[in-house]
């Protein structure tokens, strides 16, 4: 114990007289410590100036490096699977083409409006209700509500249902209600029935056209209200 605090003694020692010193004059412990304090302090200003940006350009390149082997891995099981992708994109062409030829024309549209109302007198119901409402242009296609109501009996009724489903064109109907009318014992049905019809490619530029202002007028918009909040 007593070593100990004589050695602690003789290294405070050195440390003592330094001031006006030459540091080349300063004893072993002092020069030493004047030098790992220095070193310290580049390292110190290093890592401010130097070596912290490398080090997250170093993470970001790591990070950036992991994200490009992946994209490899799957550019890699893609070019593999080419002939099997080739396939299922003409398998999914095909049926696209086949739903698009249940999708009546412009010019079609009546004749098909005219099969709705024969699948309904064929199966012996009257129809009281049969309106055409406005036409809803979608991105690439149009759909046509037709307001509907139709009285006959039960199994007429479901008959005339999926004769409509049947149709070679896409029908649908929507939003049944159906009364039974004491007096005649017969079912009336209201529905609405939609059908479907593709674009042209003029349709499609002027839906598309339409789309395009339609969001241009609700980013001025947003644009306008956010200037006047921040104005208030």
């Amino acid at each position: 114990m007593a070593n100990l605090k004589e050695s602690l003694q003789g290294l405070a020692g050195q440390f003592r007289g330094l001031q006006g010193r030459h540091p080349g004059l300063w004893p072993v412990v002092p020069r030493v410590a004047l030098m790992a304090g220095a070193m310290l302090g580049v390292l110190v200003v290093a890592w401010g100036l130097v070596w912290r940006d490398q080090l997250d350009e170093l993470e970001a390149g790591q990070k950036q490096e992991v994200k490009l082997k992946q994209e490899y891995v799957d550019k890699l099981r893609q070019a593999v699977n080419l002939d099997v992708l080739r396939e299922q994109k003409e398998q999914v062409s095909q049926y696209v083409q086949l739903l698009e030829k249940q999708l009546p024309s412009k010019a079609e549209m009546d004749a098909l409006l005219s099969d709705i109302n024969q699948a309904g007198v064929g199966r012996g119901l009257q129809f009281e209700l049969f309106k055409p409402g406005s036409v809803m242009v979608r991105e690439f296609y149009a759909e046509l509500p037709i307001s509907i109501r139709v009285t006959g009996g039960f199994h007429e009724l479901g008959a005339f249902a999926s004769d409509v489903s049947n149709l070679a064109r896409i029908v649908t109907l929507n939003d049944m209600q159906i009364q039974l009318n004491e007096k005649s014992g017969q079912l009336t049905m209201d529905a609405v029935a939609k059908t479907f019809r593709y674009l042209d490619a003029e349709e499609v530029a002027q839906a598309r056209r339409e789309a395009q202002l339609a969001r241009q007028a609700a980013q001025k918009a947003g644009a306008r209200g956010g200037a006047k909040g921040k104005a208030k």
